[in-house]
């Protein structure tokens, strides 16, 4: 077996459990555990909080001890925290749960990108990556699918049953993990550059220009929880456009992205590909931002339908052209040998975006309308433009450890 068709069997059965949870999460804690939703979001908040600082030194770990012994550790302490959710029935140890999954979750996510930069060269990690996504999205619709069914059953054994599914699905994921081939951990003594000011045992935390491009790119993920969270409300509250509508443009953004990831993946070879790339994402999220708000003008419900349809696309056009531009800067910029915590750090922008998303956007958008939506689009706009001033500060530290830096503008 290949080392790309493990990866994505692995990346499938982890996904599918994914699905499956964030359909029916909510309900479960709220119906059989019993919690509110205001502990529910606070228990969640302090969970992706704690997965944000607990990304850096797990994907460290992943470098010191082999990631794929990380992976594989990482996914079953996944499978043991949602297991744990079978048991508990209480506000304290939820939180202690999430705040394992988060933190598994996050770290998991670093190791396998670690393990794909180990198992694969260069030039083809991006695209390794977009098929991944892919698959990744596929598993997600097939995990939804299955919650749904859990939701309209609506009982407590089958919201039981579909936890355990989950669980069960990380364990394969662990299995299948460790069928890939074992990379080498890193010896010897930390990384450390004068231009980093030193020896720490965590580059990362000294690599100004690394994080400002992991926080830049936090701002360009602030599509989920725009799609997730804001949109629905949007059309139910703004627009004339039936809320079921919802369902079909989630399918079909997940659908271009299986289908599209790839393709669009393939522009990006180098860091001055990466850089464009996200550099023109964040003009058509501008776009998608300004469609979207003349949805809100009334007219007949096929216009308004229409105009959501082709927000939709610019969107899912964005979010493909964001991920291939930073996966390659992710991997390019991270020095040989410090991946995993480097890959932690730049999976930090997940949870921060989920932490900041919602009150962010549901002000901006929900609060401010037209001139909300047009705000939020100029700052997708900036954050895109700012990616290559953020790369060219990096590339002093790249030349100095010793990396080719491919020829070309980047901003």
């Amino acid at each position: 077996m290949t080392a790309r068709r493990a990866l994505s069997r692995a990346q499938l059965a982890a996904s599918i459990g994914d699905g499956a949870y964030l359909v029916t999460s909510a309900l479960y804690f709220a119906r059989v555990i019993g919690l509110s939703p205001s502990q529910i979001g606070l228990g969640l908040t302090m969970g992706w909080a704690v997965g944000a600082v607990a990304g850096i030194p797990l994907g460290h770990l992943a470098d010191r001890r082999g990631p794929r012994g990380a992976a594989v550790l990482l996914a079953l302490v996944t499978a043991g925290a949602v297991a744990s959710f079978l048991l508990i029935r209480s506000f304290p140890l939820f939180v202690a749960a999430i705040c394992v999954y988060a933190a598994a979750q996050t770290g998991l996510t670093a190791a396998r990108q670690a393990l794909l930069a180990g198992l694969v060269e260069p030039d083809r990690r991006t695209e390794v990556r977009a098929r991944l996504q892919s698959v990744l999205n596929a598993g997600l619709a097939l995990g939804a699918g299955l919650g749904g069914l859990a939701l309209y059953a609506g009982t407590p054994q089958v919201y039981l049953a579909v936890l355990a599914l989950d669980a069960l699905c990380f364990v394969a994921c662990a299995l299948m993990l460790l069928r890939l081939p074992a990379v080498a951990p890193v010896g010897g003594p930390p990384l450390g550059d004068p231009p980093l000011g030193g020896p720490p045992r965590l580059v990362v935390l000294r690599d100004r220009p690394y994080a400002l491009v992991t926080l830049i790119n936090a701002v360009m993920l602030l599509y989920m929880p725009l799609f997730s969270l804001v949109i629905p409300l949007w059309i139910a509250q703004r627009t004339v456009a039936p809320p079921w509508i919802v369902a079909v443009l989630l399918v079909g953004n997940t659908l271009a992205v299986v289908l599209f990831q790839v393709r669009v993946a393939r522009r990006v070879r180098d860091l001055p590909s990466a850089v464009r790339s996200v550099r023109q994402a964040g003009l058509v999220m501008l776009a998608a931002c300004a469609v979207f708000a003349l949805s809100a003008f009334g007219g007949p419900v096929a216009v308004s339908v229409a105009l959501l349809a082709v927000a939709t696309a610019l969107q899912v056009l964005a979010e493909m052209m964001t991920a291939s531009g930073a996966w390659e800067l992710s991997f390019r910029l991270a020095p040989d040998g410090r991946q995993g915590q480097y890959q932690g750090f730049f999976a930090a922008g997940v949870p921060l975006a989920r932490m900041i998303g919602p009150a962010l956007l549901t002000t901006l958008v929900l609060g401010g309308g037209v001139p909300g939506w047009l705000l939020l689009g100029c700052l997708f706009a900036l954050a895109g433009a700012s990616t290559g001033p953020a790369v060219r500060l990096a590339r002093p530290r790249l030349a100095a450890a010793g990396h080719a830096t491919p020829t070309g503008k980047t901003g």
